[in-house]
């Protein structure tokens, strides 16, 4: 497929492409706290904050977490999904997450390293993880603007709360594999359950684009 124009999709990282992070942590600690993600929660200072104080409690350091990570892959579909919407002339495939870069090089290895726009730790000399630093506040949805602004075509894919401004700013915005409360609280954008069904409304985007 030729695309007339430049176009970006924009997609989140876990729950789209890679499993939760913090849910894979939950279910080895036994942690039930850690399951909670943006999915569940709106305000992510909030989410944040209270993961950091859990880990804090039960003495878990960035290696633990690290750990976790090295023994993940991404979602049933999901690599053959990122290889086809890459083969797309013209079509820039980039990662907008709200994950930390010292979480996600092994899971971004196994997709082939798209370019990744994500948020960083900060920890202590005993590995343990005492703050957090946002590239920016609402970094997915500033992106996606200066996207648009830099006059692409924008798609943006995501799951949670945390990536519903970002899909207001693209051209096109799609839920793929949301709750039930992201999909009943912003019923303006479509879902998608499915890789097969996600590129099908991508390749109709692209048409809207032409």
């Amino acid at each position: 497929m030729q695309l007339s124009r430049p176009t970006i999709l924009a997609m989140d990282l876990e729950g789209v492409l890679v499993p939760e992070v913090w849910i894979a942590v939950a279910e080895r600690t036994g942690i039930e706290k850690l399951r909670l993600t943006t999915r569940d929660v709106a305000d992510y200072d909030q989410l944040m904050r209270g993961r950091l104080a859990l880990l804090r409690d039960h003495g878990l350091g960035l290696p633990d977490i690290q750990e976790v990570i090295a023994e993940m892959h991404p979602l049933p579909g999901a690599v053959e999904f990122v290889r086809k919407v890459r083969a797309i002339p013209n079509l820039q495939l980039i990662i907008l997450s709200d994950t930390y870069y010292e979480f996600a090089a092994p899971l971004m290895a196994q997709i082939d390293w798209p370019v990744l726009f994500c948020n960083s730790l900060e920890t202590d000399a005993g590995g343990n993880i005492v703050d957090y630093h946002l590239r920016q506040p609402d970094g997915k949805r500033h992106s996606v603007r200066a996207f648009v602004g830099l006059n692409f075509f924008v798609i943006a894919v995501g799951d949670s709360y945390n990536d519903t401004t970002m899909l207001a700013e693209a051209h096109v915005g799609i839920l793929f594999r949301p709750s039930t409360n992201v999909r009943r609280e912003f019923p303006q954008f479509p879902v998608v359950d499915e890789y097969a069904a996600l590129e099908a409304r991508i390749a109709a985007a692209l048409e809207q684009s032409a």
